[in-house]
């Protein structure tokens, strides 16, 4: 009898053992979602179907923004894109960066190798991560050899991979880098840059007007490549010159490759697209396609880029397990710097959609940008009106994967995010070319700045006035009604929270485009 019960208990042991190691293979890890990040330059808040516009067709972003959370109260932290690129990854306002500001081709690295980054933090999370597409945050040191590997950048930084131009299409060099090197250089033929004087017996705009086709109306006067006159003076890398009408389609290739390459990780892709940066360059299936010359037909061309590149998302079984945020580096310009018909064949369509300003300004065009996050499955249908910024991107991913990791200046709104709550950050301060204003709810604080009230170049008003501004934005969308003198409590309670913030503001500098 007591060998049966011994018997009987051992196989109850043998049971129970059995159910547990059972129990445990059935134990699965949660899946980590993708993360990508569309990064488009210059597009103003009225630029898309989604905010408002009727002129220009943006079907594939107007399909993922009304099937996402759709911000009617998004924000860049800049008017400018150097420093709305480096609030994006860093958290950080860019006006704390005395070099965060528009950068030449040959600028160095403005973050810190030592300071936190998007890609950083979702490294230590186990995902891969990548650009593809414009940088225009500084590379190197200050003495860039673009015949060597170009370090530091983007994979110090936090970067596995990078597939980018170094600063913008209308700088040079015109060439793409791989992991620091030079696409497609030919040894025998270095390229040299110098952003001061020209290399002898190289043609430039200013004098060989015959050589371009695209005439330059302010600023882009320089080396000549592909038959347009660009900023800087270049010499060699003939065979790494990039096109530039195959420009969009090879970064949408990039990013494309990216995701097949990386389908079986968690992964996070920086998306930085050019359109429509000047110079507007469609690829000649898009021309015409918008019926308001080169600026909407790159517009178009990128809403076709978007499509294609969700597409891929969606072949490859990834739609349903990724993150898509989308949003612009600053608002819209239509004469950036080339003659390209943009002013001429605007028409009824509204880049800026209701508000004042645009690219380089204090007015809210400068800063509202259109904004959406997207996640199949998961992101219901949603029109949001909290508050958020760009910056706020770095504290809420880290919510997402599990990380503990903050900057202070971004705040954790995942839930905002997501569609799951309404209530954003409360103030932000906002950024035109080294000047600073002050938004709390409604309300919008622009104080007092010398020099010209309107960029002449390029027909925008920039927000200067000799005396502090306040609006409400609820009652005043467009910004005309300055109740300064009739509210100064108001304002004085904004510009205590404003200096409580940012110090001291008036050590600004002289306005500089391009």
């Amino acid at each position: 009898m007591k060998k049966l019960v011994n018997r009987i208990l051992i196989v109850a042991v043998l049971i129970v053992c059995i159910s547990c190691k059972k129990e445990v293979k059935t134990v699965i890890e949660p899946v980590k979602p993708n993360i990508v990040v569309i990064y488009v330059d210059d597009l103003g808040y009225g630029d898309v179907g989604f905010n408002g516009a009727t002129e220009i067709k943006t079907p594939n972003l107007d399909k993922l923004a009304n099937e996402g959370t759709r911000f009617t109260n998004g924000y860049a932290t800049s008017a400018t894109c150097t420093p709305s690129r480096y609030g994006l990854l860093t958290g950080v306002y860019p006006w704390r960066n005395k070099n965060a500001k528009i950068l030449p081709g040959t600028a160095p690295l403005i973050i810190s190798t030592e300071q936190m980054t998007i890609p950083k933090m979702l490294k230590t999370k186990g995902y891969h991560t990548g650009i593809v597409g414009k940088w225009h945050l500084g590379l190197g040191t200050g003495n860039v050899n673009w015949n060597e590997t170009v370090s530091p950048g983007p994979n110090e930084v936090g970067f596995d991979y990078a597939y980018i131009m170094a600063a913008t299409q209308d700088r040079v060099p015109t060439v793409y880098i791989e992991n620091g090197d030079v696409v497609n250089l030919d040894p025998n033929d270095p390229i040299e840059i110098n952003y001061k004087k020209n290399f002898e017996g190289q043609p430039n705009g200013v004098d060989n007007p015959e050589l371009f086709d695209m005439k330059w109306h302010h600023g882009h006067n320089n080396s000549i490549v592909n038959r347009i006159p660009r900023i800087g003076f270049m010499k060699g890398g003939e065979a790494a010159k990039w096109s530039d009408v195959d420009m969009a389609d090879h970064f949408l290739k990039g990013a494309q490759d990216y995701v097949k390459k990386h389908k079986n990780e968690p992964f996070f892709l920086y998306y930085a697209m050019q359109q429509p940066h000047v110079p507007r360059t469609p690829h000649p299936r898009f021309v015409g396609t918008s019926g308001m010359g080169p600026r909407g037909d790159v517009i178009v061309e990128a809403d076709w880029c978007i499509g294609e590149f969700v597409k891929t998302l969606e072949e490859e079984g990834l739609l349903e397990n990724t993150l898509i945020v989308f949003t612009s580096d600053n608002g819209p310009v239509l004469n950036d710097g080339y003659y390209d018909d943009a002013v001429e064949k605007i028409g009824n369509h509204t880049p800026a959609g209701p508000y004042r300003g645009g690219k380089y300004s204090l007015f809210e065009a400068g800063t509202h940008v259109p904004f959406f996050t997207y996640w199949k499955g998961k992101i219901q249908p949603v029109v949001s009106d909290a508050m958020v910024c760009q910056i706020d991107l770095l504290s809420s991913l880290a919510k997402l994967v599990d990380s503990d990791i903050r900057v202070e200046d971004s705040e954790e709104l995942l839930d905002v995010f997501l569609g799951k709550a309404t209530e954003g950050r409360k103030n932000l301060v906002i950024e035109a070319t080294s000047r600073t204003a002050f938004k709390e709810g409604d309300w919008v604080m622009i104080p007092p700045y010398k020099g010209q009230p309107i960029i002449k170049q390029v027909n925008i008003e920039i927000g200067n006035l000799k005396k502090y501004q306040l609006y409400n934005l609820k009652e005043d969308i467009g910004q005309q009604n300055n109740l300064a003198e009739e509210n100064k409590e108001k304002l004085e309670d904004m510009i205590a929270k404003f200096e409580a913030i940012r110090g001291d503001y008036k050590n600004t500098q002289k306005i500089r485009l391009k």
